[in-house]
């Protein structure tokens, strides 16, 4: 039976060599992308790889993609890489992030990667050469290294050999072209836009029909030298043709096994893809905050609202019966009395002083339980500036004159507001010059001033829950 196998092959092959030819090769790519850094943060490398790993599917490439890789993830994907590329194929690894050398050894930083020092690199940092050696292992026949690590070194202060770039290798596997994103000892750009320049070329070059790989790099070369004045570099042992992408021909096409694609149509496709799920995305947003105003709108519900009785009115104002006080102007329904926020006396520079606490007046607000109601809060400045009244007056505990309807009653002329400036509550103070952040007051005096002044403030100051009417 095999020796039958064999000739029929063998006849076929006399008869017409290319259906032999036509086998599609085995495309094997890992393509990594790195940017949050905790030490120099990058823009465009999870980009950079995305688009990619997309290209390069389009190219017939399986892809291996992995975004923001540990170490551990690193080590794991470049394992499953050389074990795929035991099956033979072309071999393409990409990397986007930044990398390092040290002592002309290349390293390629993982996330997380905690590097204090040169010498840390060795040990948290993911060898590049070992890309090479599963390459080598994997005797797969041509292989493709795609570097676009050159961008400056986030860790070069605390080096002491703190050199630019990465080190342009001696030797590679035979079959193996290595491509850098700018030359010997010089800083890639990360870029402006989506991609950084050198990935930005080279997605544009490899989908180029019936280029070959060397072809791909001298456009790459070209365009980026004339933009950015950027020089890409490669080291190469190939021997043989490579296509990305072959000519629109048969013929190339069964060179390289790659059948003819529309990949203007793929393209527009996916675009077309990416926005429904951008219009999805869009939609479930907008859902989940609908269903997140629906829960505030049932918590705030009262559970058990006291019956509204009006037993007084002053021109807008009414007086519900239960404590609150409506304003028919603005909508807004009021505690018909407020309450002092002093807490305690204390020595100051001067003497004693007595402080109170903007925080407790805040807490007294939204924990206000007035007519039954749960959603009390603290006003802001321009709502109490709506209640004050120049034309209205009565006297309060503090001796002080309050201009407002008498429905509601404070018993001093300052009431705290809801704004803040630098509030920290976590740093007591004592003194009135220590207190390290601001909040809003307003005064109920003749003149209706607004007023800033430190958290915990030496006067008479007011808590006055508020909350919208339904």
């Amino acid at each position: 039976m095999p020796i039958r196998i064999f000739l029929t092959l063998f006849i076929l092959f006399l008869i017409h060599p290319s259906i032999l030819q036509s086998a599609p090769e085995q495309r094997t790519a890992l393509v990594i992308g790195n940017n949050i850094y905790s030490s120099g943060p990058l823009k465009n490398p999870v980009n950079d790889a995305t688009d990619m790993a997309v290209t390069l599917q389009k190219l017939g490439f399986k892809v291996i993609l992995k975004k923001n890789a540990n170490l551990e993830t690193m080590d794991a994907a470049i394992e499953d890489f050389g074990n795929q590329l035991k099956k033979g194929g072309v071999g393409l690894f990409y990397y986007a992030g930044h990398g390092v050398q040290v002592n002309g050894v290349n390293y390629l930083i993982p996330i997380g990667a905690k590097i204090n020092k040169e010498s840390d690199v060795r040990f948290k940092a993911f060898d590049a050469g070992r890309v090479l050696a599963e390459m080598e292992n994997a005797n797969n026949g041509l292989n493709i290294v795609l570097l676009d690590a050159c961008r400056d070194n986030p860790f070069g202060k605390s080096f002491r050999t703190a050199s630019r770039g990465l080190a342009i290798v001696s030797s590679a596997p035979a079959g193996t072209i290595i491509s850098y994103s700018t030359g010997p000892g010089q800083v890639a750009r990360d870029g402006e836009g989506r991609n950084s320049p050198y990935t930005k070329a080279l997605l544009q070059y490899v989908q180029e029909p019936g280029l070959t790989i060397e072809d791909v790099f001298k456009g790459v070369r070209q365009k980026l030298r004339k933009e950015t004045g950027q020089v890409p570099w490669e080291l190469s042992s190939l021997e043989g043709k490579f296509y990305f992408r072959p000519a629109r021909t048969a013929e190339s096409a069964s060179v390289v096994g790659t059948p003819a694609v529309d990949y203007d149509a793929e393209r527009r496709k996916i675009e077309e893809e990416r926005e429904l799920l951008r219009q999805k995305a869009a939609l479930e947003e907008e859902r989940r905050k609908l269903e997140e105003e629906k829960q505030q709108l049932a918590m705030a519900k009262p559970s058990s609202v006291l019956s509204v009785i009006e037993t007084g009115r002053d021109d807008r104002f009414i007086n519900n019966g239960n404590k609150t006080v409506t304003d028919t102007k603005t909508g807004l329904m009021w505690a018909a009395e407020g309450k002092s926020t002093y807490t305690k006396w204390v020595d100051g520079p001067n003497g004693k002083i007595l402080l109170t606490s903007w925080a407790q007046a805040r807490s007294y607000c939204e924990n206000y339980r007035g007519g039954g109601y749960t959603d009390w809060r603290m006003p802001t400045q321009d709502e109490l500036a709506g209640l004050h009244d120049k034309d209205k007056t009565y006297e309060t505990k503090c001796f002080s004159k309050v201009h407002l309807s008498a429905l509601i009653h404070l018993p001093c002329v300052w009431v705290w507001a809801s704004e803040t400036r630098d509030l920290d509550l976590r740093k007591p103070c004592l003194s009135y010059e220590s207190c390290p952040g601001t909040a809003a007051l307003f005064s109920f005096g003749f003149s209706g001033k607004r007023h800033w002044d430190h958290q915990f403030y030496d006067g008479g100051t007011v808590a006055l829950p508020v909350r919208t009417a339904k």
